[in-house]
């Protein structure tokens, strides 16, 4: 099953045709299910309704209506079953309460090797600085502008004699190659056993006295000396699923998550009624969640004098 992505722009949208025609290979893990911005004459969303991506024409926002605008750009991309956003070209600052609400699915590609050069006039700035090189970054979004973690660079020389122009179009090839790749692997990762395995050991090694063992062939995590509260299976005998077990209070508690969502919740072989299996590898992991059921799950087996301890800690 292919991420599904929406691709925001303000005007010609090469990147978003980058996205789009990387997206045409068989191979590719993503697929566009919509393009729209904040120009409804750009260049850009007449390619895409060429190709067959679905687009959406929202009006300008003015100063007046900006939350609005983007309350209804949310909504566009949720109705398209867009699960990450792609940044391509889109010049506007992005209200914090829609940058949360997307909170690491969504990525944008800056033309400068950041953290150099955030915000606009970035080539000529490079230029001036003597850099000898300039290139392009694409990072996550978070709510300060150009700010979020990079996940990729591509260097781009700067050549003697070069103005602002020049070195902008160079970037532009390395921005084309850069962008599909970086995004492919982005969505894949929430695919992969190793990152999976990461996020997992990451929250568990957090709690209190935890510790890593292995055990029944997974990692398993426990208290010092204590019960095990978490295992991590990764296709454990056969099933074809990477999940998180955590500790529960009984048959019914069981019974009742996965009457609720079959598809995420599922009774782990060989583990009884007092746990469930968490299934993280559908590609839309709510990892505060998870740490949540990692928690409930420590406490479960934790000591009186631990929980105690714990609890006194989360009050200041």
């Amino acid at each position: 099953m292919k991420a599904k992505v929406a691709v925001l722009i303000s005007g010609a949208g090469t990147n978003m045709a980058a996205l789009l025609y990387a997206a045409k290979a068989e191979a590719c893990p993503y697929e566009l299910v919509l393009v729209t911005g904040d120009n409804p004459e750009a260049p850009g969303l007449s390619l895409a309704e060429v190709e067959g991506i679905a687009v959406v024409r929202i009006p300008k926002p003015t100063p007046k209506d900006k939350s609005r605008f983007f309350a209804a750009l949310d909504i566009q991309i949720r109705k398209a079953g867009a699960e990450y956003i792609a940044l391509a070209g889109f010049m506007r600052i992005l209200p914090e309460d829609f940058v949360r609400a997307w909170e690491n699915r969504m990525l944008n590609i800056h033309p400068s090797l950041l953290p150099r050069y955030k915000g606009l006039d970035t080539h000529q700035r490079a230029i001036d600085a003597g850099d000898k090189s300039g290139g392009c970054s694409v990072h996550i979004v978070t709510p300060g502008v150009d700010d979020g973690p990079v996940l990729a660079q591509t260097p781009v020389a700067i050549i003697p004699g070069d103005t602002p122009e020049t070195l902008a179009r160079r970037v532009q090839f390395a921005e084309h190659q850069l962008y599909p790749a970086t995004l492919a692997a982005f969505v894949t990762r929430e695919r992969s056993p190793d990152y999976l395995r990461a996020r997992v050991r990451e929250l568990a090694m957090a709690l209190p006295e935890a510790d890593e063992v292995t055990s029944h062939g997974m990692p398993c995590f426990g208290i010092v000396k204590g019960k095990k509260f978490a295992y991590f299976t990764e296709d454990h005998h056969g099933d074809g699923k990477i999940a998180l077990l955590v500790k529960i209070s009984g048959a019914d508690e069981q019974a009742a998550l996965i009457e609720m969502d079959a598809d995420r919740y599922y009774r782990p072989a060989y583990f009884g009624d007092g746990w469930i299996g968490i299934r993280l590898d559908l590609g839309d992991t709510e990892w505060d969640a998870i740490s949540d059921w990692l928690r409930k799950s420590w406490l479960a087996v934790a000591p009186k004098k631990l929980a105690g301890l714990m609890a006194i800690a989360e009050d200041f």
